[in-house]
């Protein structure tokens, strides 16, 4: 799951807080996929459009300090889905300061 994109109020500075702002996510599941190829059953594989309603709730939901906390917290969400025995999840924002850059982002992994 690339370039899912939300708002939310993270960060340690109060206008991260007040204003908010972007976050992008990319997530990595690793999930046994032989008995959904086989039988080609939804029921039989991750469902996509609710491991991506997890990672929006914990992006627009309770503020965190850190990226960190972010990323572990859909980590843990994800693996709660039953067929995931491990999730790498990519947080990125762009926070309010001064000079060049992109984005800066954590990358966290978690397994059962």
């Amino acid at each position: 799951m690339e370039g899912m994109a939300f708002f939310g109020r993270h960060g340690v500075f109060p206008a991260e807080r007040e204003l908010g702002g972007h976050f992008t996510v990319d997530v990595e599941l690793d999930v046994d996929l032989s008995h959904a190829a086989a039988s080609d059953r939804l029921q039989d594989t991750v469902d996509y459009a609710h491991a991506y309603a997890l990672v929006r709730e914990v992006v627009e939901g309770e503020p965190c300090h850190l990226l960190e906390t972010v990323a572990g917290r859909i980590a843990e969400r994800l693996l709660g889905l039953e067929r995931v025995r491990r999730a790498r999840v990519r947080v990125r924002k762009r926070p309010p300061l001064p000079g060049e850059f992109r984005a800066f982002g954590v990358e966290v992994t978690r397994e059962r």
